[in-house]
């Protein structure tokens, strides 16, 4: 018989395989003496908890908290914003990645963009830029990179191509993100609108995805400096079923330490080639806006200086927006973001604000919070 893709996860989703990790969190929780907040940092994790319903399967002192989700809800309304006066210049063709271009910034989304005759086109790979830059050489391309350290490596690969090829129609702008720096933020930050001591955040799911890439040992300050337990769990309902009882195996054995669930794919140390290859040719920024979060240091990279003939933020820095903009005053996004509150606490949640008309970013990305909640809603 033919191998199949669905032969590869059928096992990861199997009713009984859930249902009997379902038991031994139970008995272990039936141990514990106060209740535990565990916060999935990805938005993968949070739409396979609502869909496959893990939430209802958790002893009632077992909570799922939700975190930053995805690159594309933490993408703050001024970089969209970049994005969109860019597709408007004279002879550019902007390309991205998915769901960038629905996401509403204070001008309109890419999508309008479009609408107004810019030519945006939405590409599966970074690398499909090439061959858009090969087609229309009288064209300046300009790639509008987003994404955790899980897309990083392909955007790198996609300039040193440009530089090899000597193709001068390439540029970037480049929203590359980074986990770590923002799990510290959600940890130990104040800000003038929320206390984020006060978000009980006990434990983290890390994303397994990310740590493909940089490596498990990204996460090890949370658990020996923080003192949070951290999971590298897959996105199956088994994986993440199985992180969650590691996690609660090591409240119940006081214990906190890093594990890695998601052994089939991650390592302590990662992806070692494509780390060089991001260090390449990027580097840290000293701060970038989160949307809902605010500037959180040295949480996202810029190109290097050397490769400055390639970026959009010098080359067109005289028409770029400047200016900071605040998101809609309903939306209650921020608090999401920062495991504050649940999408349905949002008085706006399902009514002004669904997939056909986002007013937060939450909503808008396919992976976000509160997406996942209208989506799988009536499974609560």
């Amino acid at each position: 018989m033919a191998l199949e893709l669905k032969n590869l996860y059928d096992d990861f989703r199997d009713a009984k395989t859930i249902k009997a990790l379902a038991k031994l969190i139970e008995e272990e929780a039936t141990k514990l003496d106060r209740d535990i907040n565990i916060m999935e940092v990805c938005g993968g994790h949070t739409h396979t908890i609502m869909k496959y319903g893990l939430k209802q399967l958790m002893p009632n002192n077992i909570h799922f908290i939700h975190g930053p989700g995805c690159p594309v809800c933490v993408m703050p309304k001024e970089r969209i914003d970049h994005a969109f006066v860019l597709a408007m210049q004279e002879d550019v063709i902007l390309c991205t990645l998915g769901d960038m271009i629905k996401v509403p910034g204070s001008r309109g989304s890419l999508q309008d963009a479009r609408a107004n005759g810019a030519d945006v086109r939405f590409v599966y790979s970074p690398l499909d830029v090439l061959k858009v830059a090969i087609e229309n050489p009288d064209k300046k391309v300009i790639f509008f990179a987003i994404g955790f350290e899980t897309t990083t490596p392909m955007t790198a690969a996609l300039l040193e191509h440009t530089i090899k090829k000597e193709l001068d129609n390439i540029y970037f702008h480049i929203n590359h993100v980074t986990v770590p720096e923002v799990m510290q933020e959600l940890i130990d930050s104040r800000d003038e609108h929320v206390d984020s001591y006060n978000n009980q955040i006990d434990a983290f799911i890390g994303p397994s995805h990310v740590s493909v890439i940089s490596g498990a040992k990204i996460y090890s300050k949370f658990a020996n400096q923080y003192k949070r337990p951290v999971a590298v769990s897959g996105f199956e309902p088994v994986d993440v079923m199985e992180g969650v009882l590691m996690i609660v195996r090591q409240f119940v054995q006081n214990r906190c330490e890093l594990e890695i669930q998601y052994k089939r794919s991650v390592t302590m140390d990662g992806n070692l080639n494509a780390q060089k290859l991001i260090d390449r040719y990027f580097e840290k920024r000293g701060l970038f806006k989160w949307r809902g979060l605010g500037n959180v240091p040295n949480s996202a990279l810029k190109l290097k200086d050397e490769y400055s003939k390639y970026d959009t933020e010098v080359i067109y820095s005289d028409i770029l927006p400047k200016e900071e903009i605040e998101d809609h005053k309903l939306c209650i996004c921020g608090d999401i973001l920062r495991g504050m509150a649940t999408p349905n606490e949002c008085q706006v949640f399902g009514t002004a604000c669904k997939p056909s008309s986002p007013l937060g970013s939450c909503m808008v990305s396919s992976e976000g919070a509160c997406s996942a909640y209208y989506k799988y809603g009536s499974l609560l």
